[in-house]
């Protein structure tokens, strides 16, 4: 059957080249839908990066982020089609600042060596710099990410991988009600550069916002139900006469009101790190699996019906969730440890939706090695076959 000139064998091939021809190409800085994952690996006991890339896949989550550049994790992520976003640590920000043939190296061997086959889609530049204790990094920042940008621009590559730099809610004097938001006045002369600079590349305010971290620091008045996405009375804004039923759209809704105080009204605010613990300390009473479930499956809901904030309702949410696993060699409190939505031998560590790897599919390579041997066992058989009969004949 035809239709306005197209043959079904006209859409078939158009509808492969859509899905197979390199994203780069088709799609300027790709964040698949709305939902993706950070792949933290501060551990010794997690699956391969082959077994991560497996779980990801079959857990259909296309949007990943790393905190470093690992080779053997790039090379992993070759070919799969999964977008992911690598990051430039704290470290190497003084380094890379200083010099421009330093960040031109840097992108070469950890972005350039591994393109297309492996989608690197954004380098994130540093984390939690601004409001951090490291105040010496305060001057690096920007600094790094114009020359990494410069590195990109010179490669042709500035139009595929964008530029980011994730902040914690240390960046705010205040941010209850949203509406009051504003920036720091002490990081104020780092932060407007940088928006400038933001403003002038296309990138958006990454922020990382967790309402769990938010209750554990006043259970008193806050609503566990409300951090939750459970059902509340929530909190009414009247400066802005917006209605808030959960604390994770506040908290964005607040980085954008300090984002138009600075001047930047049309910046997109992208979550780059949100999630519940499962297990915690005894003063972390509300680190349970059940709470870390209904947090983690609330938001893959409410990210689900792809809409915005009270207060910017058509920009479609995105969030990368922390984490794909618990990380057993974090420092800090037990919480630190206890973030992952997945065990360290790739189970589930709670129910949201996932199934994991002890309980998935074979492996390619294990179907591939019984078909292997089955194939070959069918040959031998054939072959003795034949020359039974040929010894009956004869």
């Amino acid at each position: 059957m035809k239709r306005s000139g197209f043959s079904v064998q006209s859409l078939c091939l158009l509808l492969l080249l859509c899905f197979n021809y390199p994203i780069g190409i088709l799609s300027l800085k790709g964040f698949a839908g709305t939902y993706g994952i950070n792949y933290g690996r501060i551990a010794d006991n997690i699956p391969s990066p082959d077994e991560v890339v497996r779980l990801l896949k079959e857990s259909k989550i296309r949007n990943v982020r790393i905190y470093d550049s690992d080779h053997t994790v790039l090379e992993a992520f070759s070919g799969t089609g999964l977008n992911l976003v690598v990051g430039l640590n704290n470290g190497l920000l003084k380094d890379i600042n200083s010099s421009t043939d330093r960040a031109m190296s840097w992108v070469q061997d950890n972005v350039q060596a591994f393109l297309p086959e492996t989608r690197i889609r954004g380098i994130a530049v540093g984390n939690e710099v601004l409001g951090g204790s490291n105040n010496d990094l305060y001057g690096a920042l920007l600094g790094a990410m114009k020359n990494v940008h410069g590195a990109l621009k010179k490669l042709k590559l500035d139009d595929q991988i964008q530029i980011t730099t994730a902040h914690s809610q240390a960046v705010f004097s205040n941010s209850y009600p949203p509406s009051s938001c504003r920036f720091k006045d002490d990081i104020n002369e780092f932060l407007k550069p940088m928006l400038e600079f933001f403003q002038d590349i296309g990138s958006p305010f990454c922020l990382n916002a967790y309402p769990f971290l938010a209750y554990m620091g006043d259970p008193e008045n806050i609503d566990v139900n409300y951090a939750l996405f459970q059902s509340t009375d929530g909190i009414y804004d009247p400066v802005k006469d917006l209605h808030y039923d959960n604390m994770l759209d506040a908290q964005i809704d607040a980085a954008y009101v300090a984002l138009e105080s600075a001047g930047y009204k049309k910046m997109e605010v992208i979550i780059t790190e949100t999630g519940w613990a499962s297990k915690g300390d005894s003063n972390e009473a509300a680190a349970t699996v059940s709470n870390a479930r209904t947090y983690n499956y609330n938001l893959r809901k409410r990210l689900a019906k792809r809409k915005g904030t009270p207060m910017r309702p058509k920009s479609i949410l995105k969030c990368y969730v922390f984490a794909l696993f618990n990380e057993n060699q974090k420092t800090g409190p037990t919480s630190e440890r206890n973030f992952g939505l997945f065990k360290p031998d790739g189970s589930i560590a709670y129910d949201i939706g996932y199934r994991g790897l002890s309980s998935s599919a074979a492996s390619l390579k294990d179907l591939q090695a019984r078909y292997y041997l089955c194939s070959h066992a069918i040959t031998l058989a054939a072959s003795v076959t034949v020359l039974l009969l040929l010894r009956r004949l004869l």
